[in-house]
């Protein structure tokens, strides 16, 4: 149980579809995006979900002018021996601008299924609550905050919540630019912790890079790690959630 719970525990942000700023109009208001990239190590809330190994991702988001939207998106995964080799994840959710607010907030609530198509005893869903900021404290900066519950974490029957806030800004119009994130899991197992709590932190940090030559192309190398205790965790167990450095090129679309 303790691999299984922080194996699958989940960033991010950073698993979820990323949604392309690039939209494809279609018909009947509706619009196709979707995002291509190749990562180093699949962290999700600061846990690797690869061994640290690099992984090749694809996400889709289909949405309608109501702000309805249904998304799609996979990644290759690595638990180690016997475990799913990947990850499927379907989400529907309904997004809208806060326009009584002079920030003009964006508002995006939804639900997503961490889908694993081999072992499905370790599937779950998520609720989730996202409240984005443009323009909070410099031109053309973001800021992103989440919250995340579940009665079902990694497929075990817990309650577990998440709570994350994200920044992100360019350094003027050099191309640059930098990251930053830090989150909080908790989850309630009365069985692997004896009736108590277990929670910890994850962070990010980094620098972004928007190539000029090649529309829509993001590379970022970002530091990305936990708090989470390694006492009595193999040497691999320690890299998938100590601080390690993380390359995710991508594309949007």
């Amino acid at each position: 149980m303790l691999k299984k719970l922080l194996v699958v525990a989940t960033l991010t942000g950073l698993s979820g579809a990323v949604f392309a700023d690039e939209t494809l109009a279609l018909p009947f208001g509706l619009s196709f995006s979707g995002t291509a990239a190749l990562t180093s190590d699949y962290r999700f809330r600061g846990i690797t979900q690869t061994e640290t190994d690099p992984a090749l991702q694809a996400g889709f988001t289909l949405a309608h002018s109501s702000g309805l939207y249904v998304g799609l998106w996979g990644s290759n995964v690595n638990f180690g021996s016997g475990t799913p080799s990947l990850e499927l994840d379907p989400s529907i959710g309904y997004a809208t601008t806060l326009e009584s607010f002079s920030s003009k907030p964006v508002l995006d609530v939804g639900v997503v299924y961490y889908n694993y198509p081999s072992a499905s005893d370790l599937n779950w869903a998520e609720l989730y609550g996202k409240l984005s900021f443009k323009n909070a404290l410099a031109e053309g900066d973001s800021i992103l905050t989440n919250i995340n519950y579940t009665n079902d974490y990694a497929g075990a029957d817990a309650d577990s919540w998440s709570l994350n806030v994200a920044y992100s800004v360019p350094f003027g119009s050099s191309g640059f630019g930098g990251v930053a994130a830090v989150g909080y899991t908790a989850v309630d197992d009365e069985y692997k912790f004896n009736g108590g709590d277990d929670h910890y932190v994850d962070w990010k940090a980094g620098v972004t890079y928007n190539f000029k030559s090649l529309s829509s192309v993001t590379a970022e190398l970002a530091a990305v790690g936990t708090n989470i205790e390694t006492e009595g965790l193999s040497d691999a167990g320690k890299r998938g959630v100590e601080t390690g450095a993380v390359f995710t090129l991508t594309k949007a679309f």
